[in-house]
C-alpha cells in the first residue's frame, strides 16, 4: 500500500505523450517537423492501448484489485486514460485541421478530401482505386447475427452509412478496408504548376465505395480501428522452452483482444452502437477521433524538396581519436574515451566491431543484444569475426518487445555463421549495453570495453541521444568479463561487483547506499546533491527514498523524459525536489546518475530507468566514470539541460507541462542545439 504522493506510471507517461503534442503545435518548430510530432505522438498512443490499456484491462477481467503499483485501481487507471486521451485528441485534430493544413496551403501543399477534387483529379482516383486498391479493400456487408467478420489489428476500416435502393427505408452498414498497409497512405494528385495537390487513401476510398455495392445507397462513411493487446505474457514464464512460447505468442499477437476502438466522432449514435454490439466493445473500449486514423502515418508524409520547411541538419560529429581504424585499440588503452550520440557519428562503435574481426590480436568478442538494425554492419562484423577464427559469443534478449521477432531472426542467422548463442533468462530480461574484446599482446591477454547507455543500434543512433563509453580500465574490464560469466555460463560472480553496479547483484542496494550516502551528509549540516537523468523513474521504493533525501535536506535535481512517479515540491515530502522534461528533435535516453558525496563526486552512466522492472526484474548495468576529463563533459551537459528554457518542461502535480523561465538566463538556451556546439567546440580544442 503507497501512503505518500505517487503519481501513476501510466497517467504520468500521458502527460508526457502530451509534451509531444506540444511540440506538434509549437510555431517555432518547422511545418514538415510539426507533421512528424503529430506522428509520434499517434505511434506513442497505439503502443500504449496494446500494452499498458491492454494490460490494465486483464487486471480488470482477472479482478485483481492491487494499488501496490499502479497508486489506483485499474478501472480508475483506464477511466482517467481515456479521459485523457480524449482531450488530447481534441487538440490533436485543432492542431492538424486549423494550424497545420493551413500552413501547409500557403507552402503550395494541399490535401484535398473527395469533395474537392475537380473533374481530372476524380477521375484519376477513380483510376487509382481500380489499379492499385480493388483487390485489397476487402467489402464486408454487416448482418446481425451472423458471424462477425475480423478487424485486423491496427487496419483502417470505412463503416459505410448504406439504404438498400429495392427498399429505400432500411439501414444497412458495411465495412471496406483501406490498404493502408499495403499501400502508401498519401498520393499525389494532378496539380497546376507550382502547387502540389494530395489525397489520403481513405478519401480514394471514400470516392469510390459506391461502385462496391451497387445495389444501395451510401449515406456516409466513418473511419474507425480496432487496436488489439499486443503484450506476450512470458516475461515471469520459468518453465518450458522459453523461445518456442515467444514463436506461439508472436503469432497471436494480432489477434488479441480489442484494447481499444477508434472512431469518427461524428459517426451517429446508432451506428456506434451497432458497432459496439457487433464487436462486442463496451463504452470504456471507445475512443473519438477525427475523421484520419493511424496518424503516424504522417512519417511518410512527401516534403517535395522543401529543407526550409524541415529541421537544419546537425550533421554527426566525427570522433577523430578514431578515424584511423588500424588504431582503435591503442587509443582506448592510452586513455577512456566517450562519445555521445547523435551528436558524434556512431561510426566508433561501428569500426570497433569491424577491427575486431579481423585484428589478428582479437581472440574474443562478447556482446548483449537488446535491439539491433535490420541491416547490421555489427552483426556482419561478428560474422566475419568467427570466420576469422575469434570466438564470439552473443546475448540475445528475445523478449524485447516488437523486437521478439527481429532477434529470433538475427540468432538464427548468428548460430548458423557458427556463433555461440545464448538466448533469454525465463522471468529477467537482460537489458545491460556492453561488449567485451580480448586480445593478446604482448604474451598476455589484455581486455577492452564499451559500455553504453543504448542499444547496439546503428539506426536509432541516430535520433536517440546516448552516451558510449571505450575502457580498458581493468576495474571495470575485470567486472564486465564476470557479467559475461554470467550471460554465458551462469557462473556465479567469486567476488562482489565494486565498480560496476548491476541488476539482480547490486544494483539497487548500490543506488541506496548512494543516496543514504547524501542524506548523512546533508544532516550534518553539509552539502548534498543529487541529480539524476532518466527516461523514467516510477519503482515505489525509489519514489521514497528520494522523498527521504529531500526531508533530510538533499538538494534532488531530475531530468526526466517520459514517466516520472515522484511529485516534485509536495509539502512535507519534496521540497527541495525539482523535476524537468526536455522533448525536442532527439529523443532523450541516456541515463545518468551523480552524487556530490561529500565532494567525492560518484558519476555514473547505465542502462537502466529507475523504474520496479529494471531495479528488480532485469540484468542492467551503470557504470561509473573516472576520467576527471570525460565526468566534466557528462556534468557540463547536464548543465545545459537543466538549464533549457526553450525545451525545457516543469514536472509537477498538475502536469502542466509548463515551459521552465531560468531565473537569471537572459538568451533562448535550447540544450540538444546547446549540446552540439559543445561537442562541436570540443574538437576545436
Amino acid at each position: 500500500m503507497i501512503n505518500f504522493p505517487y503519481l501513476n506510471r501510466d497517467i504520468s507517461w500521458l502527460s508526457f505523450n502530451y509534451r509531444v503534442l506540444q511540440e506538434a503545435k509549437d510555431p517555432q518548430v518547422p511545418l514538415l517537423e510539426r507533421l512528424k510530432f503529430l506522428a509520434i505522438y499517434s505511434n506513442n498512443l497505439g503502443e500504449f492501448f496494446r500494452v499498458r490499456i491492454a494490460s490494465n484491462r486483464n487486471l480488470i477481467r482477472i479482478g485483481k484489485k492491487t494499488k501496490r503499483e499502479l497508486g489506483i485501481e485499474p478501472k480508475e487507471v483506464v477511466k482517467q486514460a481515456i479521459e485523457i486521451v480524449k482531450e488530447h485528441m481534441i487538440e490533436f485534430t485543432n492542431i492538424f485541421d486549423n494550424q497545420i493544413i493551413p500552413e501547409l496551403k500557403k507552402e503550395g501543399i494541399h490535401l484535398l478530401r473527395r469533395l474537392d477534387l475537380n473533374e481530372a483529379q476524380a477521375l484519376f482516383v477513380e483510376e487509382y482505386f481500380k489499379d492499385n486498391l480493388l483487390p485489397y479493400v476487402q467489402p464486408v456487408l454487416l448482418l446481425t447475427g451472423k458471424v462477425n467478420p475480423f478487424l485486423a489489428n491496427a487496419a483502417i476500416y470505412l463503416a459505410l452509412d448504406m439504404r438498400d435502393k429495392s427498399a429505400p427505408d432500411r439501414i444497412q452498414y458495411a465495412l471496406v478496408q483501406v490498404p493502408s498497409h499495403f499501400v502508401h497512405r498519401f498520393v499525389q494528385l494532378p496539380a497546376p504548376k507550382g502547387e502540389h495537390h494530395i489525397i489520403m487513401l481513405d478519401d480514394i476510398v471514400r470516392h469510390n465505395v459506391s461502385m462496391l455495392f451497387p445495389g444501395f445507397d451510401i449515406q456516409d462513411a466513418y473511419s474507425i480501428k480496432l487496436t488489439r493487446d499486443a503484450e506476450l505474457y512470458i516475461d515471469d514464464e520459468y518453465s518450458g522452452n522459453l523461445m518456442e512460447k515467444i514463436k506461439k505468442s508472436l503469432k497471436k499477437r494480432n489477434v488479441g483482444p480489442a484494447s481499444r476502438m477508434v472512431h469518427d466522432r461524428e459517426m451517429p449514435n446508432r451506428m456506434l452502437r451497432y458497432l459496439m454490439e457487433m464487436f462486442e466493445l463496451s463504452e470504456i473500449d471507445l475512443i473519438p477521433e477525427s475523421r484520419y486514423h493511424n496518424n503516424f502515418d504522417l512519417f511518410k508524409f512527401p516534403d517535395f524538396g522543401m529543407r526550409h520547411l524541415k529541421q537544419k541538419a546537425l550533421p554527426p560529429l566525427p570522433y577523430s581519436p578514431f578515424e584511423q581504424q588500424k588504431k582503435i585499440f591503442k587509443r582506448i588503452r592510452e586513455r577512456d574515451h566517450l562519445v555521445m550520440f547523435p551528436y558524434h557519428d556512431y561510426a566508433p562503435v561501428v569500426k570497433l566491431f569491424e577491427q575486431a574481426a579481423v585484428d589478428p590480436l582479437v581472440t574474443h568478442i562478447k556482446v548483449v543484444q537488446y535491439r539491433v538494425s535490420s541491416d547490421s554492419r555489427i552483426m556482419d562484423a561478428l560474422r566475419l569475426a568467427v570466420k576469422n577464427g575469434k570466438v564470439v559469443f552473443v546475448f540475445i534478449e528475445i523478449k524485447a518487445r516488437f523486437d521478439e521477432e527481429a532477434n529470433l531472426r538475427w540468432g538464427e542467422k548468428l548460430e548458423k555463421a557458427g556463433i555461440k548463442v545464448r538466448y533469454s533468462f525465463p522471468g529477467l530480461k537482460v537489458h545491460a549495453k556492453v561488449a567485451l574484446f580480448r586480445r593478446y599482446e604482448n604474451e598476455q591477454f589484455r581486455d577492452y570495453v564499451y559500455l553504453s547507455t543504448g542499444n547496439f543500434h546503428e539506426g536509432t543512433a541516430k535520433i536517440y541521444s546516448d552516451f558510449g563509453l571505450f575502457t580498458a580500465d581493468t576495474r571495470i574490464t575485470e567486472e564486465a568479463k564476470s557479467l559475461f560469466k554470467f550471460l554465458e555460463k551462469l557462473e556465479l560472480p567469486t567476488q562482489a561487483f565494486q565498480h560496476l553496479l548491476v541488476g539482480q547483484f547490486n544494483l539497487f542496494d548500490g543506488l541506496v547506499s548512494l543516496i543514504d550516502k547524501e542524506i548523512k551528509q546533508a544532516k550534518k549540516g553539509k552539502k548534498a546533491l543529487i541529480i539524476l537523468k532518466l527516461n523514467s523513474i516510477q519503482d515505489p521504493k525509489m519514489v521514497a527514498k528520494l522523498y527521504e533525501a529531500s526531508n533530510a535536506g538533499v538538494e534532488i535535481r531530475l531530468i526526466v523524459r517520459g514517466i516520472c512517479s515522484v511529485i516534485p515540491r509536495k509539502e512535507g515530502y519534496s521540497e527541495n525536489i525539482k523535476a524537468i522534461s526536455i522533448v525536442d528533435r532527439f529523443l532523450e535516453h541516456a541515463r545518468v546518475f551523480y552524487f556530490y558525496c561529500g565532494g567525492e563526486e560518484h558519476l555514473y552512466l547505465s542502462s537502466a530507468d529507475w523504474m520496479e522492472r529494471n531495479l528488480h526484474r532485469r540484468i542492467e548495468t551503470a557504470f561509473p566514470i573516472y576520467d576527471p576529463r570525460l565526468r566534466q563533459q557528462i556534468m557540463d551537459v547536464l548543465d545545459l539541460q537543466w538549464r533549457d528554457n526553450v525545451k525545457g518542461r516543469i514536472i509537477d502535480e498538475a502536469g502542466a507541462n509548463k515551459y521552465q523561465k531560468v531565473k537569471g538566463l537572459r538568451r533562448a538556451l535550447q540544450s540538444q542545439l546547446e549540446t552540439y556546439r559543445y561537442f562541436r567546440n570540443l574538437q576545436d580544442e
